[in-house]
């Protein structure tokens, strides 16, 4: 007798669904080729920096973190932008900035004869990145939460997540594929031309209207979604350790192909997102961060007793699958905790934690690194994102008024 009922009720739910994903569809495969950006560097640049520029592990880190620094700076601008002219305006203009950035790559070619100058407009180059990508994603975010509602907001940062990590599954081979045919000429003129071909796949969808003329200033929102940002902030170390070690990890222990690192980590992440993105809407975030956290963690303390390649793919798998849904897990939480007319803002104040983590994770970490080797670093990343299960446990246990 009861079972009439459940599919009849099942059937518009997946209608709904539906309904939801292609709403995002182009979106996400905008933000997917445009990611591709930061992915077909992630591998090469640490090897580009060392082998070739002779840089140490410690300026690699600098070099590696300085993206997320600058992401960070423009974060209040971009969130500004996407409220008060569109999170579309945001979304394009974000991504000729980083097609501006895989020129600056392909300039500082010229000078690999002065190491110091060509470090200079690879930092130039990760200035635009950062920046680029503050608007990408902060205005993709925007933009899906205004198109498909608040209450689905866990879904829109799980689809913008599969499109983001995606794209570092994807793009970290296939920069190393073209590393070794190409050189790094090869990686930065895709870098310059991957985000013109994001923006052909947008530019025909039309935006949303502007969340308010009038929006609170960003200290305000910032203090709202400050506690699910820092655990963001210290699971995002995993994450963080990942691209910036991983590669040279693999060369210190003579393994092959660490490439394959980031493809496990996002496969893992993209199928958990898969098959789990609908958990923080359903049945809270904070409660879906606390379990995640742990299983990243445990990733973690995989990589760094890792006495061979394949624990190390295991390690970044389950670092991935426990990342995937903490990210979205904290900004629900996020979200729930956000001045509507300032949404924007709001999704820029809490990526902003991401990016003080991946910021701080660069050069810590190769500190860590130059002081005790580099498996060290994935030590206190484990270290990092327990701490993390804190924060969402203490979140357990605030409800927020609906």
């Amino acid at each position: 007798m009861s079972h009439t009922p459940t599919h009849a009720q099942a059937r518009p739910a997946a209608q709904g669904q539906a309904s939801i994903v292609l709403k995002l569809l182009p979106i996400v495969l905008a933000v997917f080729v445009g990611f591709l950006t930061i992915g077909l560097p992630l591998p090469v640049l640490p090897l580009h920096l060392q082998n070739t520029l002779g840089m140490n592990t410690l300026v690699v880190g600098l070099t590696v973190g300085s993206q997320f620094a600058f992401a960070l700076l423009s974060r209040a601008w971009a969130g500004g932008l996407a409220d008060t002219r569109g999170a579309r305006r945001a979304v394009l203009t974000g991504l000729l900035v980083a097609a501006a950035s895989g020129i600056a790559y392909l300039c500082s070619l010229a000078f690999t004869g002065q190491p110091s100058t060509a470090l200079a407009v690879l930092l130039l180059g990760r200035l635009l990145l950062g920046c680029g990508e503050s608007l990408v994603v902060t205005g993709a975010l925007s933009w899906g939460v205004g198109l498909v509602g608040p209450q689905n907001a866990g879904k829109v940062m799980a689809w913008v997540g599969i499109a983001m990590y995606g794209a570092y599954a994807l793009g970290a081979p296939a920069g190393m594929a073209l590393y070794s045919a190409y050189g790094f000429a090869g990686v930065a003129s895709a870098t310059a031309l991957v985000p013109l071909l994001a923006l052909l796949i947008v530019l025909p969808v039309r935006g949303i209207a502007p969340a308010a003329a009038r929006r609170l200033p960003f200290y305000k929102v910032l203090g709202s979604v400050w506690v699910p940002g820092l655990g963001l902030a210290l699971c995002s170390t995993g994450f963080g350790v990942i691209t910036a070690f991983i590669a040279l990890l693999f060369a210190a222990r003579h393994w092959d192909n660490a490439a394959l690192a980031f493809t496990a980590f996002g496969l893992a992440f993209i199928g958990a997102r898969l098959l789990f993105g609908h958990l923080p809407d359903k049945i809270g975030g904070a409660r879906v961060a606390l379990v995640c956290v742990l299983i990243e963690a445990l990733g973690q303390l995989l990589i760094w007793g890792a006495e061979h390649s394949l624990a190390a793919y295991v390690g970044a798998a389950l670092t991935g699958f426990g990342y995937s849904l903490a990210f979205p897990g904290f900004g629900v939480e996020a979200v729930r905790r956000a001045p509507p007319q300032s949404r924007g803002a709001a999704m820029g104040a809490f990526v902003a934690f991401l990016d003080i983590s991946l910021g701080l994770t660069g050069p810590a970490a190769g500190a860590v690194a130059t002081a005790a080797g580099v498996n060290a670093v994935y030590l206190c990343g484990a270290v990092l994102v327990l701490l993390s299960a804190l924060v969402a446990a203490w979140l357990c246990t605030k409800k927020v008024p609906a």
